[in-house]
């Protein structure tokens, strides 16, 4: 049981042990969320909430209008919904500066409490309807998390993955009308033990990833290690990982600036379909997500040239739960297809120097490092490996 002492502090994200390439997934969705969301699958008990967390208060702040139940950017008038632009056009807007918003959707939430309802009480007192805005409101510009999602009503699933998609929740309400903003990096966590999501929605995650508790001694002795020393004293542990905390968060603004610029080459985009469609996924969502990811991944690494490497590990990310299968297969045993599908590519020694070669000389991190020495056997987070000492 976690101490009263960590209640208000969040274990950091780059003090997480292992799991790199859960934790490449989110990093991933945090500088693209258009990817359409991270589902992380796997057995109770691995940290899945913690990494949710613990990406939400890596995030920078965000500037909102003042007040604002929609988090409205106030530079950004394509976004803003009418009474922000009302608002501004009168030059009575004030702004703001809040935390990266998580919400975390409860399972026994209705359709009101998600999209938004008309409130009304206050329809009656002012004789005009006036709209509560819901969770997707409450998310927009951050994340929604939701935990066991496969237990969720398949209404409320297709409600949440159609605003992830299209950026915007549409409100149909007994002849009222409304639309407003709704760009969030969807979480969703589940234990297959507990059930299935239907293929429709399985397919509409951008990325999925599985997560298993540590095999190796070590590494369980260390996660233990320091939970109980973040319980123990909470304060200490995440003014500790302070500076790496720091150096991730720098990473994900430059990221965010610099992958919109980036652009697949022809061979990049050979490379994509070649595995898509040797994948033999339908559609050609698969397709847009690798090359997403492999652009988020190059920005990630600071640069402006996406690597084989990279479309490889976006591949991962991207194809496991999109494999063409029996009616049995799940993400767990497509990974024996996925690996013969993707297995046996290398790097030139051209891309692997570029790859591993774009640390800033001089920067060091430490033991706290995210996502590790590299994400799961590749080399795409290569350049946070630890240094040594001049």
């Amino acid at each position: 049981m976690t101490s009263n002492k960590s209640e208000h502090l969040i274990y950091p994200f780059t003090a997480l042990v292992g799991q790199e390439r859960v934790k490449a997934a989110l990093l991933v969705g945090a500088v693209d969320p258009s990817i359409g969301g991270v589902l992380i699958r796997g057995e109770k008990g691995t940290g899945k909430t913690t990494m949710v967390r613990a990406l939400a208060e890596l995030l920078p702040p965000i500037s909102v209008v003042r007040d604002c139940p929609y988090n409205c950017r106030p530079d950004d008038e394509h976004t803003l919904h009418d009474e922000c632009r009302e608002k501004i056009a009168a030059g009575t807007v004030t702004a703001a500066t809040l935390p990266t918003p998580l919400v975390e959707l409860p399972l026994n939430a209705t359709e009101e409490r998600l999209a938004g309802a008309i409130h009304l009480e206050e329809t009656l007192r002012t004789g005009r309807r006036h709209f509560e805005p819901g969770l997707l409101a409450a998310a927009n510009r951050g994340i929604l998390y939701i935990d066991e999602v496969n237990l969720l009503e398949d209404h409320l699933v297709d409600l949440i993955l159609d605003a992830a998609a299209t950026g915007v929740n549409r409100v149909e309400r007994e002849g009222f009308s409304l639309k407003h903003a709704a760009s969030f990096l969807l979480v969703g966590t589940m234990n297959p033990e507990e059930g299935e999501l239907r293929p429709q929605f399985l397919d509409r995650f951008g990325l999925c990833v599985t997560i298993r508790g540590a095999a190796d001694p070590g590494q369980r002795k260390e996660i233990a290690l320091r939970r109980l020393r973040f319980e123990a004293d909470p304060k200490s542990f995440v003014r500790e990982a302070g500076r790496t905390q720091h150096e991730m968060r720098r990473m994900i603004l430059q990221a965010r600036e610099l992958f919109s610029s980036i652009e697949p080459s022809e061979e990049i985009w050979d490379l994509i379909v070649d595995l898509a469609s040797r994948a033999g996924v339908q559609g050609h969502r698969a397709d847009i997500v690798i090359a997403k990811t492999a652009r988020a991944f190059a920005a990630l690494n600071s640069r402006r040239r996406i690597l084989r490497e990279d479309v490889f590990e976006a591949a991962r990310l991207a194809l496991s739960h999109r494999l063409s299968g029996s009616l049995d297969s799940s993400p767990e045993n497509n990974q024996e297809a996925l690996d013969r599908l993707i297995g046996g590519s290398e790097l030139s020694d051209m891309e692997a120097e570029e790859a591993g070669g774009s640390s800033s000389e001089g920067e060091e991190f430490d033991t706290m490092q995210v996502p590790g020495s590299a994400a799961a056997g590749s080399i795409v987070f290569d350049f946070l490996k630890k240094k040594s000492p001049a």
